[in-house]
């Protein structure tokens, strides 16, 4: 089971194909989201009109020193210069041109401490805005959002993440006390669930009568040994008899070709066209993860390589939604579980760094150009308007409208959708 060259070899970065592939099956048959769509022109409707999140997961570790947090001439600096942006004064690093021009449309949260340092449990802070407790398990901003944004004239999940090529995904789980309803579908290099669409050599007649027969079984089961699991499963087949019927959402190759270059003929290009497909087709949180930032060596060749795919999609994506009038309703958030260190190891490298970094948001109620949090000199600390998961998480929920100082009520336990010792920052929000 090979790992990543030049990450830190941790679980949470080593690649099956075998464990991959079960993950996203278990994914699809244990969590098709949300409820269903009507017409094709009528998804294109609410597209514009309903509230979604996409999130951007730069998957090990971005440098905020080489995108959104520059110290150039300083000892931690590196080698890159800054360029100036269409915002005055907010400078980011010469790696990405393009988006630089669309900061008018960004905010940036330089002064992130989020204390976390281990992979697994930093995605999980960035994710649920809290730290892992003893005792409970929060849900993701995915589940939230597909429970509190989605509605019952949708037809495909309201959870989905589009995996990076070899990547493992969160699974079911991710949902927590709201339920397997809420929790992701996997789409391993962005392609459907293996075995979501009907066999060819089975007809309509035949697969409605295998449904019906299923059903009975099913219902005969569940008089005797109802559960959790069994109405997972449930629920399950029949979100996916109606996710195939949408099949044509996530073909690309339907996209304009003019719109596919925008977005670039590499893999994160054609993920992030496929996500801007699912949101416009009325689903509600698109996870798309870009891998693999986790530079413990050559951090500034590899950083080279990867911002260069992520900067044509990035700003191509900000783009394309205004075009489309679906910015102002579409929070897109880039995101990592940490930083990188500012000391620069033997290795030319950067290491893990949680105490000062930074975060970019866009659209829905985010403020364009605007600039909160600071780091000191050469990035080690932040000393200006420090903030953690917990503030970015409520920050998420108003951006899309939402109340996060409201409850949950699991087994009928008031349980606060955010942390309550947190608050959303005021600053980038309209």
């Amino acid at each position: 089971m090979p790992t990543c060259q030049y990450s830190c070899g941790s679980r949470d970065h080593r690649l099956s194909r075998r464990g991959f592939l079960g993950s996203t099956a278990v994914g699809a048959a244990a969590a098709l989201g949300t409820g269903g769509f009507a017409s094709s022109v009528a998804g294109r409707e609410l597209g514009k009109m309903q509230k979604r999140v996409l999130v951007i997961f730069l998957s090990g570790g971005v440098s905020q020193l080489e995108t959104w947090d520059p110290k150039p001439g300083t000892d931690t600096g590196g080698p890159f210069a800054t360029i100036p942006t269409t915002v005055p004064g907010t400078r980011v690093c010469e790696l990405l041109p393009l988006t630089a021009r669309q900061m008018h449309r960004i905010a940036l949260v330089r002064g992130v401490n989020t204390a976390e340092d281990e992979h697994g449990r930093g995605a999980t802070i960035m994710l649920t805005g809290r730290r892992p407790e003893a005792g409970i398990e929060y849900p993701h901003i995915g589940a939230v959002t597909a429970k509190l944004l989605g509605s019952d004239a949708q037809t495909l999940p309201g959870n989905i993440q589009v995996l990076a090529r070899g990547e493992g995904g969160f699974g079911k789980q991710d949902a927590a006390f709201l339920g397997p309803k809420y929790g992701p579908v996997s789409l391993g290099d962005g392609k459907p669930p293996a075995d979501l669409l009907r066999p060819a050599g089975l007809t309509d007649p035949a697969d409605r009568q295998r449904e019906e027969f299923r059903k009975k079984l099913n219902d005969r089961f569940a008089k005797s040994r109802r559960s959790a699991a069994t109405d997972a499963y449930t629920e399950s087949f029949e979100q996916a008899e109606r996710v195939f019927r949408r099949s044509d959402v996530f073909d690309v190759t339907k996209e304009d070709t003019r719109v596919a270059d925008r977005y670039g003929r590499h893999d994160f290009g054609r993920h992030l066209l496929l996500a801007r497909r699912l949101l416009e087709a009325g689903v509600t949180y698109v996870k798309v993860s870009h891998s693999n930032y986790d530079t413990h060596h050559e951090n500034f060749d590899f950083h080279i390589e990867q911002l260069g795919e992520f900067d044509r999609p990035y700003a191509a994506l900000l783009e394309d939604l205004a075009e489309r009038g679906m910015l102002e309703s579409t929070l897109v958030v880039v995101m990592s579980e940490f930083g990188r260190t500012p000391k620069i190891n033997h290795l030319y490298g950067r290491d893990h760094w949680s105490r000062a970094w930074a975060v970019a948001l866009a659209g829905a109620g985010v403020k364009g150009g605007a600039v909160v949090g600071k780091t000191n000199a050469n990035g080690t600390a932040v000393t200006d308007r420090e903030v953690n998961g917990g503030h970015l998480f409520h920050t998420y929920l108003r951006a899309v409208g939402l109340d996060p100082t409201k409850n949950f009520y699991p087994n009928d336990r008031p349980v606060p959708i955010a942390d309550p010792k947190a608050a959303a920052i005021d600053e980038i929000l309209v």
